[in-house]
């Protein structure tokens, strides 16, 4: 079974799901690659979801570094080995694809280490967000740019929507 519910967020409403074994999911309001629902999903509450609303909450407000919740996200190896590394991008700082494919001992695999953080089912607390093109740019993001650029400024990386970044990390 499937719990799951709408919360607001500065970047829009969030959809966050929780199982028996922990977070599965955070969708934001219009998704790249939406997940599926089925008869398992009931909309509710419980303990994961509680502590995901109370830490996004103060994640947002700037009282929040880093997450402590049971994540549980389901994909192929190749993508949970991509989502375990996402958690190890410190607050306040970014890396390359390129530095993410020679993090998981794939220096070649940079398009697809792209592709899995674009089926990443729990970002913000898995940060996608903090990975960036090799030259600094801003790319793809599932939240869309505005909501990348949102959360690298609330983190500290951007000073303000128009800035560039100063070096790729």
């Amino acid at each position: 079974m499937i719990t799951y519910q709408h919360i607001d967020s500065p970047v829009g409403q969030l959809l966050l799901a929780s199982a028996d074994d922990g977070l599965r999911m955070i969708e934001f309001e219009h998704p790249w690659h939406p997940f599926k629902r089925d008869e398992r999903w009931h909309e509710g509450d419980d303990d994961v979801l509680r502590v995901t609303r109370t830490q996004l909450g103060e994640y947002f407000a700037g009282k929040r570094r880093d997450f402590d919740l049971p994540l549980a996200p389901h994909g192929t190896p190749f993508q949970m080995q991509v989502w375990r590394t996402l958690a190890e991008i410190p607050w306040g700082e970014t890396w390359s694809y390129a530095q993410m494919a020679h993090r998981i001992g794939q220096p070649t695999a940079t398009r697809a280490v792209g592709a899995a953080n674009g089926r990443n089912p729990i970002p913000i607390v898995l940060p996608c967000h903090r990975v960036i093109g090799s030259d600094g740019s801003l790319t793809g993001f599932g939240g869309g740019l505005p909501t990348k650029r949102f959360l690298l400024t609330l983190e500290g990386v951007l000073r303000d929507e128009d800035d560039l970044f100063a070096q790729a990390s």
